[in-house]
């Protein structure tokens, strides 16, 4: 859970409560954004944990990677949402809550209608596949739109998909957004709201946002896979001597122009512009000759290595990066204030990141994500009274963390 900083503003969402039923990446992504800006997000699954708690990558051990860098701190219940007894329990966490962020829909006590009529100052966020209530998930919803028609080598008529869940991600975001565009509501108001959000829509919105969809309807173009090269304006990957690959993008004219400067090609370029009688100032025009621009600049990268090119680019202001593998992206964490140590159960000492929002040169530190089950005691006994909670702990519809931590240990 996050704290408050000691003497330090409190966090914007501080005081926030928030119920977690999710897996994968979208919901708990919305979650870890949330706890970021300070609220309680508390992580509700069943006993023995979610499915994506062993997702790859995971140690040699069985830890995962990859769900403990999306649930950082948050605390984390086991409840069997199964049982009568177990959405009882979390309804009742509801009523006291000011969030629900949900990626099913569940049945019984916990619907969204159902939690809202208990709690009518409950924001509830649910993600869905398709608008029509189909399931989706992030590479289903890359072959409904497009882009990976338009991905990888020229000539190649496979489509090739993107390794990056894009629409999860977008999808968590737009999800934590809605939350927050709630909270202000219901802070005038008093009243919460009910928001669904399905994922093909947000890969849809994005395609028919950036004019995709758009030009398909009115002026269809048929567009195919270009490699490396930025479509609409001039940037291309380039070897260089060494063996290394960097990505250069040159979008203004000022780019150009220095570009020019730095690699001696104005007097050629020149020469193209009076031959061909155009203007490659213009970003579409470089774009219609980014081949024979680029047959002028192969050359000049493959004369330098990665150490010399980055001297001779120094202080010019060229959008230009070489190409890492994520071990090497690992090594130059260290400077970085978004990353600070962490010491997580099951995987060790490492930089995690926290949040990428700085507020008022503010950024707390990452905290562990949980194990199953660790803070089901701490959220509920006192709620349901202890023996309560020890009925149903023992009748299993709730389970503690303790054989999990003796796991670890």
């Amino acid at each position: 859970m996050t704290s408050p900083t000691q003497g330090g503003p409190r966090l914007p969402l501080e005081g926030v409560r928030i119920l977690e039923l999710s897996s994968y990446v979208a919901t708990p992504l919305c979650g870890l954004t949330l706890a970021q800006l300070g609220a309680d997000v508390i992580r509700i699954e069943a006993p023995g944990g979610a499915p994506d708690r062993t997702r790859l990558p995971t140690t040699n051990g069985g830890s995962s990677y990859y769900w403990t860098g999306l649930n950082k701190g948050k605390r984390a219940i086991a409840v069997d949402l199964s049982t009568p007894d177990g959405q009882e329990v979390v309804a009742g966490l509801a009523e006291d809550a000011d969030v629900v962020i949900a990626n099913a829909p569940y049945k019984g006590l916990v619907t969204a209608q159902a939690l809202r009529e208990r709690n009518p100052a409950l924001v509830h966020v649910r993600l869905s596949g398709t608008w029509s209530g189909a399931s989706s998930v992030d590479y289903i919803a890359q072959a409904k739109v497009g882009f990976q028609q338009v991905t990888g080598p020229r000539g190649q008529s496979v489509p090739v998909n993107h390794v990056l869940p894009a629409w999860d991600i977008a999808a968590g975001l737009y999800l934590a957004t809605g939350a927050l565009a709630a909270l202000r509501q219901r802070d005038e108001t008093g009243v919460g709201a009910s928001i669904t959000l399905a994922l093909e829509d947000v890969a849809l919105a994005t395609a028919g946002n950036l004019g995709l969809l758009t030009q398909a309807q009115l002026d269809p173009v048929t567009r195919g896979a270009d490699g490396n090269h930025v479509y609409g304006t001039y940037g291309r990957d380039f070897a260089l001597s060494d063996g290394h690959r960097i990505m250069l993008v040159v979008l203004t004219a000022r780019h150009w122009h220095t570009l020019l400067e730095i690699t001696g090609l104005r007097a050629a370029v020149v020469g193209l512009e009076e031959a061909l009688q155009i203007d490659l100032d213009d970003e579409q025009v470089r774009y219609a000759y980014r081949e024979v621009i680029s047959s002028l600049l192969e050359p000049w990268f493959a004369r330098h290595d990665l150490d010399g090119l980055t001297e001779t680019f120094a202080g010019h202001r060229v959008l230009w990066s070489a190409y890492q593998t994520f071990e090497e992206a690992a090594e130059d964490l260290g400077g970085n204030p978004l990353f600070a140590e962490l010491d997580q159960p099951g995987i060790g000492k490492h930089l995690a990141p926290g949040s990428p929002l700085v507020f008022d040169a503010r950024r707390p530190a990452p905290q562990p994500a949980p194990a199953v089950g660790e803070h089901t005691h701490e959220v509920l006994a006192d709620r349901l009274g202890q023996a309560r909670f020890t009925t149903l702990l023992t009748s299993r519809v709730v389970d503690s963390a303790d054989t999990h931590l003796r796991e670890i240990a």
